[in-house]
């Protein structure tokens, strides 16, 4: 896979411990067009505080992001560190620093070991010719089980251009932002307030339409880099061409949304949530969100119990409009509830093997208005809390 004008590489720094790739960088050959979107938490970590002022700029030019530690809740020492991190990458490029973004993830609260991750930026830098994305993706995972990617490939009048992505992310994740990381880069030209337009609505479609465990971190950041290297005539909204960019923006970043719930931790199910005849859109939200993110909801799909009344609970105590008498339910294409009522014994023994497969759809019609809305979730398991029993050993 080549995205033109893009290279990458990967490095054992030993942040957290040796023997794995753990510091990587994204380069871009020219100045990119940039837009990001950063975690709501109101504590961040000192790599969020960094990036989001320089992607201001509206450009960036480079990524560095280790895996291992946080650096977040590390006070002035964190920023100090973020801010060497960033000096240095740029002298070693030659670029401007506000051109670099800063990401981090990883255990909060540790001091990040900043003579590591400087003794390997030479290398990090000199690395740019062999690395891949692939390299990327497998430096950023904490829990997760397996490297998250996505590439899509159009063509412009005649000009190819692609975008590709990567993710992080598999406990901790919920909007706005879910728990993760991603970046997106694309050699395509486009208009920079089209590409940031276009880039928040996937990223609402996407990755604020997800849910793992109802968690929200201090250093979730989604980034797109636009170089315009394929040489396309410029993207603009309103064309169709823009209408294409945004569909296939949309799909790279659903892909890895959903590539994220199914490495949930501990994970043995994925859970399409679709909610309609809400009274808006943001009440459908409301509803399918309460949905996922109900325990006694998530543990029943794990017990594979066909236990519907959880989930028209978890609709009533949602905040959005709700008349019980109105509420139909669905497995896939079993009806376990209509109008409110169970639809009978014959019903939930049909639900039941419905829940025994590992990819389900949950529908829920609350039969008042046009609003809807589609959240994707995972089960909840006992591996998960082992799993976050044992993170920082």
């Amino acid at each position: 896979m080549i995205i033109q004008g893009f290279s990458f590489s990967a490095v054992e720094a030993a942040i957290k411990k040796p023997g794995r790739k753990d510091l990587a960088l994204i380069y871009s050959e020219v100045p990119a067009v940039a837009a990001a979107v950063f975690t709501t938490s109101t504590v961040k970590a000192a790599p969020v505080l960094v990036s989001s002022e320089h992607i201001a700029s509206g450009f960036a030019q480079a990524l560095i992001v280790n895996s291992g530690n946080a650096n977040a809740c590390t006070g002035e020492q964190g920023m100090k560190v973020a801010l060497e991190t960033v000096h240095s990458v740029a002298s070693a490029l030659g670029i401007d620093s506000t051109a670099v973004q800063v990401c981090s993830t990883g255990v909060i609260g540790v001091q990040m070991p900043v003579e590591r991750v400087q003794a390997a930026i030479p290398a990090l830098v000199n690395g740019l010719t062999d690395g891949t994305l692939d390299d990327i993706a497998q430096a950023i995972m904490t829990t997760d089980t397996f490297p998250k990617m996505e590439v899509i490939s159009c063509q412009v009048n005649g000009v190819q251009y692609s975008v590709a992505g990567i993710a992080k992310g598999a406990g901790m994740i919920m909007p706005n932002m879910a728990t993760m990381l991603s970046f997106i880069i694309t050699d395509a030209a486009v208009e920079p307030a089209f590409l940031k337009q276009t880039f928040r609505s996937a990223v609402d479609n996407s990755f604020n339409a997800i849910t793992v465990d109802g968690d929200t971190s201090t250093n979730d950041t989604c980034l797109i880099l636009a170089n315009g290297m394929a040489g396309n005539s410029l993207i603009t909204d309103g064309t169709e061409e823009g209408n294409s960019f945004a569909i296939i923006l949309n799909n790279v970043l659903l892909s890895l949304a959903k590539q994220i719930v199914k490495d949930g931790e501990g994970a043995t199910k994925f859970i399409e949530i679709k909610v309609s005849g809400a009274k808006n859109d943001l009440d459908a939200k409301r509803a399918a969100m309460a949905i996922a993110n109900s325990s006694l909801v998530k543990t029943a799909f794990f017990g594979q119990d066909a236990n519907w009344g959880r989930i028209f609970a978890a609709v009533g105590y949602s905040g959005a409009e709700v008349d019980q008498s109105l509420l139909s339910l669905s497995f896939d294409d079993v009806c376990m509830a209509r109008n409110g009522i169970f639809a009978g014994e014959d019903a939930e023994a049909r639900g039941t093997e419905v829940l025994k497969q590992k990819d389900i759809t949950v529908t829920v019609d609350l039969g008042i208005g046009i609003g809807a809305a589609t959240v994707y979730t995972s089960d909840l398991t006992h591996e998960y809390v082992s799993i976050n029993a044992d993170y920082r050993s």
